[in-house]
């Protein structure tokens, strides 16, 4: 069998290390597989062969390849040699159970087989039956701000995206399509793609809002059921957030339905047509979409230093409204506000500190997040206890916690 070995040029983007790097390398030492999941096009296989070079390659996408392992699994893996990256095998998910009983055969063999997957719940569910206790699993989203400079609002964080800037509206229209061919019709029996990329774009529309699944199932003409499907698949595959509301009333009636935002700017910006930093400039959404880019680069914080994804916002009744509410351990919360303007009022900071107000047993740090001007401080205070800075300064931000 034809085994692809680790000579890889990169041709358009010099290599770029991640943030979630040192945790996959720590994780290859003691465990005998890792496997890494996350949207298509987000950097895994890249990430994988540039941290274990010596591994073989093998694409499970190839159909020769697909073929001689379902015709006979047990010699299509014994013509593999360990270490050894699978790539896609959410395509053979069958595959985990070969690979446990290698594991098991042989258990102090660490970082042996590393895969890739880029549907997270059926990959997951293979992993959970089949690899429990053998396999590290990790995700990896497209670039945030710290990892490079050139993840923008308007081109977001993939990686092909920030290697060609010039031809974004082409990849992000290729990778729709490529989206929609592949990854949803695999996950869910669509009939048709057409009502589906409409349903893309009104969700689009509402970044930023609270979810309202009648509002969006009305001018598609399918039902609630339908639109809950669609969102599910958008989530298990990393396209969405949906942040759910702050499970903790502080004796206030709370709005209970979750916000709804794009994992990637990029994307969000594509399918809203905005092609340009003066049109992102002038659109009304370009609030809703900063949001979304400040969520986003939050759970990408969390993920890439191991921490638990969670993030949360917070609205009642009476119109307080706080747009993230992050846990940082021992009781602390970070509540975060995100405005689109370059510079920020003090007043800006007022709900969060009214909230904090009312948190009770939490040590609370109010942050508002804005695109800075380069010739402002990097940290400033803004009012007592609240302070402003720029996304650059959130991954600290959420590592020092409350107050």
């Amino acid at each position: 069998m034809r085994i692809i070995k680790f000579y890889f040029i990169i041709l358009i983007m010099k290599y770029v290390p991640r943030d979630i790097s040192p945790l996959l390398v720590k994780a290859s030492r003691a465990f005998p597989a890792l496997i890494l999941t996350g949207p298509r096009r987000a950097g895994k296989t890249t990430l994988l062969r540039n941290l274990f070079p010596g591994a073989s390659y093998i694409l499970m996408e190839d159909p020769d390849l697909l073929a001689r392992f379902r015709d006979d699994p047990r010699t299509f893996l014994d013509d593999i040699r360990p270490p050894a990256i699978l790539d896609e095998i959410q395509n053979v998910p069958e595959i985990l159970s070969y690979l446990r009983s290698r594991i098991d055969s042989h258990p102090a063999r660490k970082g042996q087989w590393f895969l890739t997957g880029s549907q997270e719940v059926p990959l997951m569910r293979g992993a959970t039956e089949s690899m429990a206790g053998r396999a590290a699993v990790f995700q990896l989203l497209p670039f945030s701000v710290i990892e490079t400079g050139k993840t923008t609002l308007l081109k977001g964080g993939f990686p092909e995206v920030l290697a060609r800037p010039s031809d974004y509206r082409t990849w992000y229209s290729s990778y729709l399509q490529t989206y929609l061919e592949k990854d949803v019709r695999t996950i869910a029996a669509i009939r048709h793609l057409s009502t589906f990329r409409k349903f893309l774009s009104i969700l689009s529309s509402r970044c930023g809002k609270i979810l309202n699944r009648t509002d969006i199932a009305a001018p598609l003409g399918v039902s609630v059921p339908t639109v809950s499907e669609w969102l599910n698949i958008l989530e298990i595959t990393a396209q969405i957030i949906l942040v759910p509301p702050f499970f903790e009333n502080f004796g206030k009636r709370l709005v209970k339905s979750p916000k709804l935002y794009f994992m990637d700017s990029g994307l969000a910006c594509h399918l809203l047509g905005i092609e340009s930093e003066q049109a992102l400039g002038r659109s009304p959404f370009l609030g809703p979409l900063f949001e979304g880019f400040v969520a986003s680069e939050i759970i990408k914080s969390q993920i890439n230093s191991g921490r638990r994804r969670e993030i949360y916002h917070f609205r009642d009744q009476q119109g307080l409204e706080v747009d993230f509410v992050v846990p940082t351990g021992d009781e602390r919360l970070v509540l975060i506000e995100a405005k689109a303007s370059r510079s920020v009022a003090p007043e800006s900071a007022e709900p969060l500190l009214r909230l904090a107000r009312t948190s009770g047993r939490y040590r609370t740090k109010c942050v508002v997040i804005h695109r800075r001007a380069d010739s402002d401080p990097p940290f400033s205070a803004i009012r007592p206890g609240a302070s402003a800075a720029s996304l650059t300064e959130l991954p600290e931000i959420l590592k020092s916690g409350g107050r």
